[in-house]
């Protein structure tokens, strides 16, 4: 009798135990791929192909579920809604028009329910004669109907966009750090880069086209400036620093990291905020409490694209070309690599990391 129990009670163990949250991928292919890759196997799950998606799929996004896929494509003119199992296109939204030509470039954002797609569009006006630049604006898609909902002006000169954790409020990474009500549009406030510490640093350089805050959230970005009570001559003058804006707390933070020697291409921050990543031909990793560098790594090649783990126990590298690599966040030794099918360039797409029960 207690025999014949057990492999029912194996049975309901089973039953009981719940799915494990496993980290993905995806990463932009040239010229019409997302290519799904599992993150603790480190090999190819899904290749899928998007029509009309070149030059490349630039900023593609997840849905919290880990089963729907936004990217933006056809020259950042549209975006598409996409399977990630099947691989089905299940809708496309075209944003320019016979009258109007409109690019998203790299403003691109998912609120943190799901529901609502967040697009910075430049719009031109096309006449016969001539072409009529119009006011930038941000658009809010319905991710259920696809269907436009609400639209408002923002600020020129935005890259980047990110959600609050909570979806109240809307990031736009420009000239300065831009605050709106992620409802109405509303300017809440401007938080300074361009501006930061005159008295102390030269107007900062900020390269910020990538969206990789998903583990983290912390958008992340470098920046490069110089000290103006040093000789613009000596070397020691010129600096990087880091720019963190933290979606859960709304606070931003500029802080010079280190003496500039290298660049870096784009930045991410752990997921306890401890610790930044910077990549490019180097892979350094940053303590952002005593805001020094901890260690650096030369790379094979360069790295455009750079996030962390979910767990914090591992960097990624995208970007650039055709191999996503792996990283110790703790040693920054290499632990592996994933080729993409026919070493296709990612080039400036965003490489997404995501969680899905499996």
């Amino acid at each position: 009798m207690r025999k014949s129990l057990l492999p029912l009670l194996a049975s309901v163990a089973m039953l009981a135990t719940p799915a494990m949250a496993r980290d993905f991928i995806l990463a932009p292919a040239r010229p019409d791929k997302l290519i799904v890759v599992d993150a603790q196997d480190m090999k190819v799950v899904n290749t899928i192909t998007v029509e009309d998606a070149g030059p490349t799929p630039m900023v593609p996004i997840v849905a919290p579920d880990g089963k729907y896929a936004y990217s933006t494509i056809n020259k950042t003119e549209s975006f598409v809604k996409i399977d990630l199992e099947t691989g089905e296109t299940v809708a496309r939204v075209d944003l320019s028009s016979p009258e109007e030509r409109v690019k998203s470039l790299f403003g691109f954002a998912l609120s943190p329910d799901g529901k609502t797609l967040a697009v910075y569009e430049s719009p031109v006006k096309l006449e016969l004669t001539h072409y009529e630049v119009q006011p930038t604006r941000i658009a809010l898609f319905d991710t259920e109907t696809m269907q436009e909902t609400a639209r408002f002006e923002a600020p020129r000169q935005i890259t980047v966009l990110a959600y609050s954790t909570d979806g109240t409020r809307i990031y736009g990474l420009g000239r300065n750090m831009h605050v709106m009500d992620a409802t109405t549009g509303e300017l809440i406030e401007d938080l300074p880069i361009q501006s930061w510490r005159p008295e102390t640093y030269t107007q900062p350089d900020v390269l910020a086209v990538w969206s990789q805050y998903e583990s983290s959230h912390v958008m992340s970005v470098p920046f490069y400036t110089a000290l103006t009570a040093k000789d613009p001559a000596d070397p020691e003058a010129y600096r990087t620093g880091m720019l963190t804006m933290d979606l859960d707390s709304g606070q931003m933070n500029m802080r010079e990291v280190r003496i500039m020697d290298v660049f870096y291409f784009s930045t991410a921050v752990s997921p306890d905020k401890t610790r930044a990543y910077g990549a490019y031909n180097v892979l350094e990793s940053f303590d952002l409490e005593s805001n020094q560098s901890i260690k650096r790594v030369s790379l094979p090649h360069s790295y455009y694209s750079v996030n962390v783990s979910t767990d914090g126990s591992t960097v990624w590298l995208g970007g650039a070309l055709g191999d996503l690599a792996a990283y110790d966040a703790q040693t920054l030794e290499k632990k592996g690599q994933v080729d993409l099918p026919g070493n296709a360039s990612m080039s400036l797409a965003s490489v997404r990391l995501f969680t899905r029960e499996e």
